[in-house]
C-alpha cells in the first residue's frame, strides 16, 4: 500500500504481485527421461511439448525444464518466493539423482501484478492527455499506457483496477502504479467512487 497526499485528498493505491516468471540456466544437459521417471508429479510427453512440466503445490508454482538445462519457471508472487521455488526444484533433482554440476543462474523476465487507484478513471481524458496511451473502448475496456521509467505496460480499467507487466523487480511494479496515480490526479482523470 502507497499513499499520496495532495491537498484535502489522499490517493492510496495498491498492489499485488500475481505471477513472476523467470529462466534459470543450469549451464548442463538433462536427462529429461530420468527425471521425469523418478519425480511422480513430473510429466514428460515429447509429442505435445519439448519440455518436461513440473508442478509444485507449495507454493504453487510450475516449471519447464528442457534438456539443454534450461527451465522456465512461473506462478512465484515474490523474488523471495520465487529463490525459494529454485531452491526446491534443485533439490529435487538432486535426489532424484540428477548432479547439478553448478549454481543456477536465475534471471526474471516478467512480473505481472494487479493494481488498484481506490478511486474511477476518466479514461477518455487520460487517453488524450497521457503520451503512449492508447484506449479504443470499442475492442477493449481498458486503456493501454506504455510507461517508460519503469518499462511497463499498464492496463488501467474505468474502475480504477489495473494489470501491471513487463517488469523486472518487484520496486518497479510499485514505483509505476505511484507515478501513474500521481499522473492521473494531476492530470484531473480521478473520480471519487461512490
Amino acid at each position: 500500500m502507497c499513499c499520496l497526499a495532495s491537498g484535502s485528498e489522499t490517493i492510496k493505491p495498491s498492489f499485488k504481485i500475481e505471477n513472476i516468471v523467470a529462466t534459470v540456466i543450469l549451464d548442463q544437459a538433462l536427462d529429461i527421461a530420468k527425471i521425469e521417471d523418478r519425480i511422480k508429479y513430473a510429466t514428460y510427453q515429447p509429442d505435445q511439448f519439448p519440455g518436461l512440466v513440473l508442478r509444485l503445490d507449495k507454493p504453487r508454482s510450475t516449471a519447464l525444464i528442457f534438456r539443454s538445462g534450461k527451465m522456465v519457471v512461473t506462478g512465484a508472487k515474490s523474488t523471495e518466493q520465487l529463490i525459494n521455488v529454485v531452491k526446491k526444484i534443485i533439490k529435487l533433482l538432486i535426489n532424484a539423482g540428477i548432479e547439478i554440476e553448478s549454481k543456477p543462474r536465475t534471471q526474471i523476465q516478467n512480473i505481472v501484478a494487479s493494481g488498484d487507484l481506490n478511486y474511477n478513471v476518466n479514461l477518455e481524458r487520460a487517453a488524450y492527455l497521457m503520451e503512449n496511451s492508447m484506449y479504443e473502448p470499442e475492442q477493449f475496456p481498458g486503456l493501454i499506457h506504455r510507461m517508460k521509467e519503469p518499462s511497463v505496460v499498464l492496463l488501467i480499467f474505468s474502475s480504477g483496477k489495473m494489470v501491471i507487466t513487463g517488469a523486472k523487480e518487484e520496486k518497479e511494479v510499485e514505483e509505476a502504479v505511484i507515478k501513474t496515480a500521481e499522473r492521473l490526479k494531476n492530470l484531473g482523470c480521478l473520480l471519487p467512487r461512490h
